[in-house]
């Protein structure tokens, strides 16, 4: 299909968006929101139960190399990644890895009601969440699925998103997904305003901003294709006499780009391209799954020796009022829980991110800007403790600004959660920190964000959870 929005040439745009995140909502209140949930999960049947792998339809484990793979030879398949250190060859580690070349769309959709912006969500069932329906996007769909190869129902609202412009560009950028678990995924992400009348679907709702950043404090509710979404969203420049003083006073101040940055958007930049550049990094290698080291596969899984850090397994899944009613499909299921956390700091009254500039194998360009912390299941931390992990104070510390417990993708990732904070540091942590860690600004990082990608996935979410605390 051709791609044809109209350009978005609404300079006061971040002003509505602000006024979106200060209005109640004109549909439902927020505290009715959980019956409308559950009356929606109640609408629905669906189903997950893991499975041996004979038991796949249309999968299999592909001779010679032993990746696992759809007869269609789309969606997605399992291959084995090793990274090796540039420089010297050395072998770093081996992992499976979920490949899916093609690029899948995330698309809000928002319209003005009684001249507040609103945000159009649904309530989503995916294979592996660990609760029955999350608040998804408006559209979230593969190429595979909006094109018809799952031979299912056609994807609702699609048409505002990738066909001729019904509406105006909000947002429209390349992200990545987990460099962890993903090789090279990328999604388009997108935020597109109409102002024509939009059909009624019952597992659809309109919300405001502030809405949704109140859901946002709760755990396991935004999927994580909303929140990466969101985060795409650009900020107004705050008026300062309305803030509050303090940490909150602070992080309003930092939502403006321009204004307190303790290093120019140009320098920022600078050093990120050196670190892609210059930097001796790994070398990513597509191997096949069968030749993993350490790895082994029976009738119920692929895992490591040691069983740590994840584990593929499989799934058949029954859902009512998805595009296909039933399937079956591969999993990546984490070891336990990860933590993703930005420690946080006051400099001139303008609160700054400690970013860090992460290799991850799966990420196209090797490095993107993640999380202070990023583990991917905290309870398997042996010999390599992350910088700064024992910055997270014990639950209740006044540090802690945010703290949710989130999702990750529930269409590829068996029931993987991470819980997500905001600290603020203490004085052990340096104002010069590391070379491969930098402090921004809220409204730098957004922008990068905007032209991306340039900032992980866990990175984005955490964002999007800045932006909505008050």
């Amino acid at each position: 299909m051709t791609i044809s929005l109209q350009p978005h040439e609404d300079l006061a745009i971040p002003g509505r968006i602000a006024a979106s995140a200060e209005h109640h909502g004109t549909f439902m209140r927020t505290d009715e929101f959980d019956d409308w949930l559950r009356e929606r999960a109640l609408a629905h049947e669906f189903s997950v139960e893991r499975i041996p792998f004979s038991a796949l339809s249309r999968w299999s484990f592909e001779d010679g190399t032993g990746n696992l793979v759809h007869q269609s030879g789309r969606f997605f398949s399992v291959e084995g990644l090793e990274l090796r250190k540039a420089a010297t060859g050395s072998t770093g580690c081996y992992q499976p890895i979920i490949y899916q070349p093609e690029v899948g769309i995330l698309g809000i959709l928002a319209k003005e009601f009684g001249g507040v912006l609103h945000f159009l969500m649904q309530a989503k069932m995916e294979p592996g969440n660990p609760e029955p329906l999350m608040l998804s996007p408006t559209v979230q769909a593969t190429r595979s699925n909006y094109t018809g190869v799952h031979q299912g129902s056609r994807v609702k609202y699609l048409e505002y998103f990738v066909g001729p412009g019904k509406g105006s560009v909000i947002a429209d950028v390349l992200q990545s997904e987990h460099g962890d678990w993903f090789y090279r995924k990328r999604n388009r992400n997108m935020i597109v305003e109409v102002d024509e009348f939009v059909p009624d679907d019952d597992d659809f709702c309109w919300l405001t901003l502030h809405q949704i950043n109140e859901l946002l404090a709760r755990d396991n509710l935004v999927n994580m294709d909303s929140r990466t979404v969101l985060a795409c969203l650009p900020q107004a420049a705050p008026d300062m006499r309305l803030q509050p003083s303090g940490f909150h006073r602070s992080l309003a101040a930092s939502r403006d780009r321009d204004a307190g940055a303790a290093y120019t958007t140009a320098e920022l930049l600078s050093w990120f391209t050196g670190l892609r550049s210059d930097r001796d990094v790994v070398e990513i290698l597509r191997i096949p799954l069968r030749d993993l080291p350490d790895w082994h596969r029976d009738d119920r899984e692929i895992s490591r020796s040691d069983g740590r850090f994840f584990k593929v397994v499989a799934v058949d899944v029954r859902a009512g009022r998805r595009e296909v009613a039933g399937w079956t499909q591969p999993l990546i299921q984490p070891c336990g829980r990860g933590v993703s956390a930005f420690l946080v700091r006051e400099f001139c009254g303008v609160l700054h991110v400690l970013v860090h500039a992460r290799v991850e194998g799966g990420f196209l360009d090797v490095i993107e800007l993640g999380p202070t912390i990023q583990c991917m299941a905290l309870s398997q931390i042996e010999d390599e403790t992350p910088f700064y992990l024992d910055q997270i104070p014990e639950a209740g510390s006044p540090r802690i600004r945010y703290r949710a417990v989130h999702a990750e993708e529930g269409g590829r990732f068996l029931h993987a959660e991470s819980e997500y904070l905001i600290v603020e540091a203490d004085d052990r942590v340096p104002d010069a920190p590391l070379d491969d860690y930098a402090w921004v600004t809220v409204g730098q990082l957004t922008e990068l964000i905007r032209n991306g990608p340039k900032v992980n996935v866990q990175a984005r979410t955490l964002v999007a959870c800045l932006n909505s605390i008050k």
